[in-house]
């Protein structure tokens, strides 16, 4: 099982704007000193706590500090602009990282954000489909391209004015070939979105602030896509987030991991509430559907979604939710604000030192013990 990273951010109102950008880039150059596998951050235009509005652009910034982590927008709002945009400057990307690149894709879920850009009527999954089908064409076709899907907005053609011989009209292509790793996030129980993700060998990464019960709903999803295409699913393909504090002690990591006033994984899981419930979406925290919403109360969200606790009791958690879930090739680790930044630095070292090879030991140890009754 690998280890991965993810930020959207959440950062309260009040600091420096420079300040919280400084900490989520900090945040990720010790992951990458850590071993974490990948870095996933998000972006959105209008939303003053998650303030990075460009991931790519900020992820530029951390070429030169990373040696090893695998650089992920997470995710790229493909909606918000033309696909030829996001074809060719992730393709320049992936050149500048030298391969460390992955692409992360949503439809862009925020309404303000499709407001201020003039889309809030437009249909942004039909939008997201059309422009996912086109940066792969791009990244796959020779100029003159002459892209122009069925009630497409989007025609991409250099016909016209296409001179091989002056280098113009050609479309740069990735480093990764034949193209970078394409990752969806999800976010619905029984996603049909996934099953889309199987049948293009887009990987899935699904939300940490939803229920075990409906991840566990996403893989077979996944797997049939995969089966459409004649093709076979892999676990190691499917990531799944979740929101993480590890401590030296249990007194700690109860009071900064849900308790204090002042922990960010309380901020968190408020700021979480509050959107889904003004977007209706409080089914993301139920346990079943006809659950009554009063009941998704914010000690109720903290006990279902924070895993917290020493690394040994983290471990444990971990392996429980595999159970639950089934297996999966990746625990991505939610990074929150640094209410504490030594608190928060110390949880990321004991997540990569101590819980996931305690984790590695006894999926290892669960292995050889399955080879052996078989044989």
């Amino acid at each position: 099982m690998r280890l991965g990273y993810f930020s959207m951010p959440v950062h309260p109102l009040g600091r420096d704007w420079r300040q919280t950008l400084r900490e989520d880039r900090e945040a990720v150059i010790w992951a990458d000193q850590l071993g974490f596998h990948d870095a996933f951050i998000g972006e959105h235009l209008t939303d003053r706590h998650e303030n990075i509005t460009n991931s790519l652009l900020f992820l530029a910034t951390l070429i030169p500090e990373t040696r090893q982590i695998r650089l992920a927008t997470g995710t790229t709002n493909v909606s918000h602009q033309h696909p030829v945009l996001v074809a060719v400057q992730s393709a320049m990307f992936d050149h500048l990282a030298d391969g460390r690149f992955i692409l992360g894709v949503s439809p862009g879920a925020l309404p303000s954000d499709a407001e201020v850009l003039g889309i809030l009527g437009e249909d942004r999954n039909k939008l997201f489909a059309e422009a996912i089908e086109i940066i792969t064409r791009i990244w796959s076709a020779e100029p003159p391209y002459d892209i122009d899907l069925p009630d497409n907005r989007f025609k991409v053609s250099t016909a016209r004015t296409m001179d091989l011989e002056l280098g113009v009209g050609v479309l740069p292509k990735p480093l990764q070939q034949p193209r970078p790793e394409i990752v969806g996030t999800v976010v619905a129980p029984f996603s049909k979105g996934v099953i889309a993700m199987g049948a293009k060998d887009f990987h899935p990464l699904s939300a940490n602030f939803l229920l075990p019960k409906w991840v566990a709903t996403h893989w077979p999803n996944y797997v049939q896509g995969k089966e459409s295409v004649g093709a076979r699913a892999d676990i190691a393909d499917w990531r799944v987030a979740r929101t993480i504090f590890v401590a030296d002690d249990e007194a700690t990591a109860r009071a900064y991991g849900r308790d204090d006033p002042a922990s960010p994984y309380r901020f968190y899981y408020r700021q979480m509430l509050a959107k889904m419930r003004k977007l209706g979406r409080l089914e993301l925290f139920k346990a079943h559907r006809d659950q009554p919403d009063e009941e998704i109360t914010l000690e109720y969200v903290l006990d279902q979604l924070v895993i917290c606790g020493t690394a040994e009791s983290v471990a444990e958690q971990i392996l429980r939710l595999r159970e639950e879930t089934g297996p999966f090739g990746e625990i991505v680790y939610a990074g929150l604000d640094w209410v504490d930044e030594t608190l928060a630095r110390r949880s990321m070292e004991l997540m990569a030192t101590e819980v996931m090879p305690a984790v590695r030991a006894a999926l290892a140890s669960e292995a050889a013990s399955e080879k052996a009754s078989v044989s």
